[in-house]
């Protein structure tokens, strides 16, 4: 899903050079500038040269200019995008870990994530034992994804109005003690399916005003330097518990039965609190919490709409959620009416995805904070992957295109999730992030039967078909959509050594201040 630096939204931040000997670029205006600055008194702070900005390539950079490498005080380079927001360079696959806050953050989160994937299974097993009818097993879906649809936006303004932390402790205790309730009427043998649509819709609820919560809180731990890779960890953690957790769950229900998978997942709320607990306050980075007042989710609204940086990664979040993530319907139908095998095979299906997801999250965690460019690339490659597994010819060629659909929607995910974090001031992070949860997930109750039609009517292929096919045109829509914003064009360039495809200033006549803020987040 970090406090952004100082300066106002359409603002730059420039540091001036240190010295004239300062080595820039070759360009006429800012050597000027160079020569004419004065150089600092004896003993006086140093302060960091200038980095042009959208210089996010090392590569790029002429021979005479400083890398981290060779002046080991200057830190990663980074350039300044909208509201501030750094666009850095990777500083290490496992750079947030450092921040003792966030290092009990995330050992509870796979504690937890562990559970909520085991109850997961146990839940739709229960649903499916108890009816017999996998439609029953969607609506199971759909209430608990139901309330994001329809409150989405409100969980957002609670994340601004209170504090994060003592929220998320009153959230996670409300999802712990729902698995209890579960857990126990399983046990005793007087739960039903109607319970069952219960307890989802009330985890559905509670979810709401969470997830944007527990998005906006990891700014707070980790500020913006470390936000980028703290949420590729969040999602290679996801990951893992998606690898773990069902195949215990698969255990305790032959074992003992669904009950003790969810009292399990009671438990694990536990390590969550705890951790939240154990958190020392005066090292997090609150943001100033907004007063209640009326109106709040239409300044929400609006401040989307008037941020073309913010609007159309969201659109494409849309229609990434609503089409392109619809496995479970399309999965089950490639394993038993395309290519006839049992429940086993279909279990490798969802492995070989988790897989890839994993090695998404982790290369997304190496790399810095993202840019448009790389999130609008990552959704199209998302779609035409989808596209060409709707062909492959046989089981285990659908199984390596499933992997690679998985690096690629992941590094979508990601890159989403911390692109508009960092793009968005911190009195309004709450709310723009309760928009994403609404748009990415928020779209399953109308996608999932839409595409469930769609397959049972033509098939799996044809229904895996349009899902990648309405994915890439979002993506590329967007991007163009983005690069006509920003003022840019597309160049092409077949010399040898040079970037073959890049977009590149139009040039001419001075550009407004919020347009060159978005060439560079591109």
């Amino acid at each position: 899903m970090s406090a952004a630096p100082a300066a106002q939204r359409g603002e730059k931040n420039v540091t001036p050079p240190a010295a004239a000997s300062t080595a820039i670029r070759p360009d006429d205006s800012t050597t000027r500038a160079a020569t004419t600055t004065p150089v600092p008194a004896a003993g006086a702070a140093v302060p960091a040269p200038v980095t042009p900005p959208g210089d996010d390539d090392p590569c790029e950079r002429t021979a005479a200019e400083p890398t981290a490498a060779s002046d080991p005080g200057s830190g990663p380079r980074d350039s300044t995008g909208p509201t501030g927001a750094s666009f850095t360079r990777p500083t290490g696959m496992f750079s947030s870990l450092r921040v003792r806050n966030y290092r009990y953050f995330f050992a509870g989160q796979i504690v937890s994530n562990t559970g909520s994937w085991m109850q997961r299974i146990a839940q739709d097993w229960l649903v499916l034992s108890l009816t017999g009818s996998p439609l029953a097993v969607g609506i199971t879906t759909a209430m608990q994804f139901l309330p994001t649809l329809l409150l989405g936006l409100f969980g957002g303004v609670l994340a601004d109005r209170m504090p994060k932390r003592r929220l998320l402790i009153v959230t996670q205790g409300a999802m712990g003690l729902l698995a209890v309730g579960l857990a126990a009427m399983t046990m005793t043998g007087v739960v039903t399916a109607s319970w069952v649509y219960a307890f989802a819709l009330l985890l559905g609820l509670v979810t709401v005003v969470d997830t944007p919560t527990r998005q906006a809180f990891v700014s707070e731990m980790v500020g913006p330097e470390h936000l980028s890779n703290a949420v590729s960890l969040n999602a290679a953690n996801f990951q893992t518990a998606r690898l773990v957790g069902p195949a215990v769950a698969g255990l305790l229900i032959a074992a003992v039965g669904s009950g003790w998978a969810f009292a399990l997942n009671a438990l694990s709320f536990v390590a969550v609190i705890a951790g939240l607990l154990a958190m020392r306050s005066s090292e997090l980075r609150p943001v100033d919490r907004i007063p209640r007042e009326r109106g709040q989710l239409r300044e929400g609204l609006r401040y989307v709409r008037e941020r073309p940086d913010l609007l159309w990664p969201l659109v494409l979040a849309s229609f990434i959620g609503t089409f392109g993530f619809n496995f479970p319907t399309l999965l089950a139908g490639f394993a038993y009416r395309t290519f006839h095998v049992g429940p086993g095979q279909y279990g490798l299906l969802n492995t070989a995805m988790a897989l890839g997801s994993l090695a998404g999250a982790l290369y997304a965690a190496r790399r810095g904070n993202p840019r448009l460019r790389w999130l609008t690339g990552a959704a199209l490659g998302f779609g035409l992957l989808e596209v060409l597994a709707a062909a492959a010819p046989g089981y285990w060629s659908f199984a390596v295109l499933l992997t690679l659909v998985g690096v690629f929607g992941l590094t979508f995910n990601t890159a989403v999730n911390s692109f508009v974090q960092l793009a968005t001031e911190p009195e309004m992070r709450g709310r723009v992030m309760g928009l994403l949860v609404l748009v990415f997930t928020g779209g399953t109750p109308v996608g999932a039967p839409l595409v469930g039609w769609v397959t049972d009517a033509y098939g799996p292929r044809v229904g895996l078909l349009a899902c990648g096919a309405v994915s890439a045109l979002a993506a590329g829509t967007v991007g163009l959509v983005l690069a006509r914003c920003a003022d840019l064009r597309l160049r092409v360039d077949l010399h040898r050594g040079s970037r073959v495809v890049a977009f590149v200033p139009r040039g001419g006549a001075a550009e407004p201040a919020r347009r060159r803020e978005l060439a560079t987040a591109c």
